[in-house]
């Protein structure tokens, strides 16, 4: 193992769970105002996963009234306290940028 390798094993957060694009997703994250630190949700659909090991992120698209709202999340940030797997969506592509032009609600098929 070369210097670059040890320093990414490191880094890595290991109580990611396993999930896909097309999951439901619940991602807790933290957020500091002023000295306090609190804890504030966001579930929406897992739209794209890019990168890999240690600079590895994923999308998330909810609907917030009638505004789309899409955030990226580094996967082993220090700001995710956790990622909860809601529901297991089946997804037949790689990435659902369509879900963006779409108006009102989408569903999508469940998964075993």
């Amino acid at each position: 193992m070369n210097l670059i390798d040890k320093i990414n094993k490191k880094q890595i957060n290991p109580n990611v769970p396993a999930f896909q694009v097309g999951d439901t997703v619940r991602v807790d994250v933290k957020i500091k105002e002023g000295k306090r630190e609190r804890i504030q949700a966001f579930e929406g659909i897992v739209t794209a996963r890019k990168g890999g090991s240690v600079s590895e992120t994923f999308t998330v698209r909810k609907k917030s009234g009638n505004v789309g709202i899409n955030r990226v999340f580094p996967v082993n940030s220090p700001l995710i306290d956790k990622i909860t797997v809601v529901k297991k969506g089946k997804a037949r592509r790689a990435k659902l940028n369509f879900l963006k032009d779409l108006t009102g609600t989408f569903k999508l098929k469940e998964r075993n």
